[in-house]
């Protein structure tokens, strides 16, 4: 039994490696975190009890800790709390589905701890992947992709790299990435129609269960740049040599075109699950859910290029990544303040591309911030955002 340290443990990735793993087996679920949903979270530590747990919110942990008292489990706090759960020299495979730039330092403490890693928090590649990539080479981890596009990009290069199956990524043969989207909601809409929209119109995504963070940015098709940044690390592609492609019923979950113009595709049902278990269980390929693809049923797939004038945190996010360095925090951190005044009501949906805009424009880069450069830069963003 391998021993797994799951961050994020009551949001959607979360919930659904918990639910992998009762499936499948094979792992202890040795230490859980959650920000603040204490009840779901007291929920998994009756059902798994685990060894040990995190509740990030301060005032949250000291509820939890009075509610579980009976178990004896220790239950830690904060970032320290975060971070001490990463570095366990007990944990085999940490799995990160935290959501913000607060998944970093604790991805970053498993590395350094030697523990593989299953990651699902763009945040970390997306501002530190010039930290992150060359970290993992020196420790000997392997960092296993769980969003579904970067997923589907790594099981298309089995047997074009490296002698472990992972790294390096150098010698692929890789032309080009196709990164697939689906546009989300408000595919077809035009900006003035995107200025009308509620939260509730941008939480209904017509394929995937998503926390709503990540909802939101998959309407404002930000997600697709913080995925586009995280692909330019995580398989060493230039970022032009990645390529935004619409495709409305998540059925092509990403390809890669190789140098003799070969373009392998990985497909199936819009299920996060899948890529979920093909990380925890690598290389090994588990039987998953009953659902199949049924091509015969699906008759066509439509493909289209993205609208980047309408969508414009897709442009802003290609703009910060060709610069590269700290601009690529700015435009992750403004739009994480964006997104929470958006679903509070505050701003609207169109508000979103402005206050990014506005943290970008006359930001002083930095081309290879250190840890303390980013996370500076990202309170200095915030404060930017918040005065707009």
């Amino acid at each position: 039994m391998r021993k797994l340290c799951l961050l994020g443990s009551t949001g959607s990735i979360g919930t659904q490696t918990i639910d992998v793993i009762n499936r499948l087996g094979g792992f202890e679920i040795y230490s859980l975190a959650a920000r603040s949903s204490i009840e779901k979270l007291e929920e998994q530590v009756r059902s798994l009890r685990p060894k040990r747990v995190c509740v990030y919110d301060d005032e949250k942990a000291a509820q939890f800790r009075d509610r579980i008292k009976d178990l004896g489990i220790d239950v830690v706090s904060g970032m320290e709390g975060l971070v001490e759960l990463a570095s366990d020299p007990e944990n085999d495979l940490t799995v990160t589905a935290i959501v913000g730039m607060i998944g970093i330092r604790p991805t970053i403490a498993a590395i350094e701890a030697g523990c593989d890693v299953a990651l699902a928090n763009k945040e970390t590649l997306v501002t530190a992947g010039h930290i992150i990539m060359p970290l993992l080479a020196e420790k000997g981890v392997r960092l296993l992709p769980i969003d579904s596009e970067h997923s589907a990009i790594f099981q298309c290069l089995q047997g074009h790299c490296g002698p472990d199956g992972h790294y390096p990524f150098d010698d692929c043969g890789i032309e080009k990435i196709l990164l697939t989207a689906s546009g989300g909601p408000f595919r077809g809409m035009s900006y003035e129609e995107l200025k009308t929209k509620t939260a509730a119109d941008a939480l209904k995504h017509p394929n995937w269960l998503m926390g709503p963070k990540i909802t939101v940015d998959s309407a404002s098709m930000v997600n697709k740049a913080l995925e586009v940044m995280e692909a330019r690390w995580l398989f060493n592609v230039e970022p032009d040599n990645i390529e935004v492609v619409i495709q409305p019923k998540s059925i092509i979950h990403s390809a890669v075109q190789f140098k003799d113009g070969a373009i392998l595709a990985q497909m199936g049902v819009p299920d996060m699950r899948l890529p979920i278990q093909y990380a925890l269980y690598y290389p090994e390929r588990m039987p998953g859910p009953p659902e199949r693809l049924d091509l015969f049923g699906l008759g066509k797939i439509e493909l289209a290029k993205p609208d980047y004038d309408t969508f414009k945190g897709l442009q802003l996010g290609l703009e910060a990544i060709r610069q590269g360095g700290s601009i690529c925090t700015v435009f992750n951190a403004a739009n994480e303040y964006a997104v929470a005044r958006f679903l509070e009501g505050k701003i609207g949906f169109t508000g979103i591309y402005d206050i990014i805009e506005h943290c970008m424009c006359g930001h002083e880069n930095i081309a290879a911030p250190t840890l303390e450069q980013i996370l500076r830069t990202e309170e200095e963003t915030v404060r930017k955002a918040s005065n707009f």
